[in-house]
């Protein structure tokens, strides 16, 4: 039955998670709990003595085959939490045995396995969800629907400037970080998700690519910097950086338009609106160096919006009600696919268009993670 045809009588959705004794395990565990719309069922995860020790804290069956535990439970919601290079197999097995899936982020490790995730979800008549929880975020919701009122205009210029600062003990502690065969990359695989995201949510998912992926401090064989210049479809530019080798500068993204700008930096919202709009005020201003008049609004909206509780609470609503999840898979594939379109720019030195070649990105993923190629000095 597909989702949007569901009853209310679905009340209580049995959950499992896969992939439990990982570092996310305990937060999604925790917001189940505060959810008495949810039951946690079972749990599964291939270390079995950190899938016993979850399971004895929540009180639930655990096993370390997720398709027998998928069998037995038949649950509504399958929740999966292990490393991303898994979640494409994982999600097509949890589709196949009638379950909606929540997927931590990134979706995958490369938009080709995206794809065939979204299409196993249609195929079933189930949702496919991304935890991108800070799209629950109050300052987000605010700036989100800004830009849906048409409150600053069509786009002029985007910026995104991420720092993720990280020591080399972080990348000690545990070989798979920053690793290809790990990751499908660093700093764009790990840090970069969320602000990609919600680079995509905001602006919109860019036309063109030109990226620049580089390895400047850590010792990993991934990049820990990119940089990418972007063009709209509307050919308005916009530019990244992101970067575990850099501090001392907070995160921001600026969205300026025609009206006027939006300027987001931690829980700040800062909002520009010009009068007359700019094309009108270029036209018809008689002084060389006149500028529009401007109303700037500083607004502060603490808080992460419910985080991994938002993004259960959304689910529930889907697919109790029906509807669509703030996230669902092809939105969660938007950050992936710019991701992926960084790094195949800049190995092939070239600018890439989107929709992207997914053939293209999987033989250069493959020989990355054979080690045929590298990232240039």
């Amino acid at each position: 039955m597909p989702a949007s045809q569901e009853t209310n009588a679905s009340r209580i959705l049995r959950c499992v998670i896969i992939g439990v004794g990982g570092v996310i395990g305990p937060s999604h565990i925790k917001a189940l709990k505060q959810m008495p719309e949810a039951e946690l069922v079972a749990v599964a995860d291939i270390d079995a003595a950190r899938a016993q020790a979850r399971a004895q804290e929540i009180g639930c069956p655990w096993y370390t085959d997720h398709r027998a535990m998928l069998a037995e439970h038949k649950p509504d919601v399958a929740v999966i939490t292990t490393p991303h290079p898994f979640h494409a197999p994982l999600a097509v097995d949890a589709f196949a045995f009638g379950a909606h899936v929540l997927v931590e982020k990134p979706l995958a490790v490369h938009v080709g396995a995206a794809d065939q995730m979204i299409q196993a979800a249609d195929q079933a008549g189930r949702l496919l969800v991304v935890n991108f929880q800070q799209r629950f975020r109050p300052v987000i919701e605010r700036a989100k629907a800004l830009m849906e009122s048409g409150a600053i205009g069509p786009i002029v210029r985007t910026l995104c400037i991420e720092p993720w600062y990280r020591p080399s003990a972080y990348y000690r502690a545990a070989g798979w970080r920053g690793t290809w065969r790990g990751e499908g990359g660093a700093v764009l695989m790990n840090q970069g998700p969320h602000p990609l995201d919600l680079f995509c949510y905001l602006a919109g998912p860019p036309a063109r690519v030109t990226g620049w992926i580089r390895t400047r401090y850590h010792a990993i064989e991934a990049e820990d910097t990119a940089q990418a210049m972007v063009e709209y479809p509307n050919g308005a530019p916009g530019y990244l950086a992101m970067s575990t080798a850099e501090t001392g500068l907070t995160r921001r993204l600026e969205i300026v338009g025609e009206n006027g700008a939006l300027e987001l930096a931690g829980d700040q919202l800062t909002v520009t609106r010009l009068t007359p709009d700019m094309p009108e005020h270029m036209a018809t201003a008689t002084g060389m160096f006149e500028a529009p008049a401007a109303q700037v609004e500083t607004i502060t909206l603490p808080g992460d919006g419910g985080g991994h509780l938002a993004v259960y609470r959304d689910l529930y609503r889907a697919i109790v009600e029906g509807g669509r999840p703030r996230c669902d898979g092809r939105d969660g594939a938007m950050s992936l696919e710019l991701a992926n379109a960084i790094i195949l720019s800049s190995f092939e030195e070239r600018t890439v268009r989107l929709p992207l070649d997914r053939a293209a990105y999987v033989a250069l993923l493959a020989d990355l993670q054979a080690g045929k190629r590298r990232i240039r000095e």
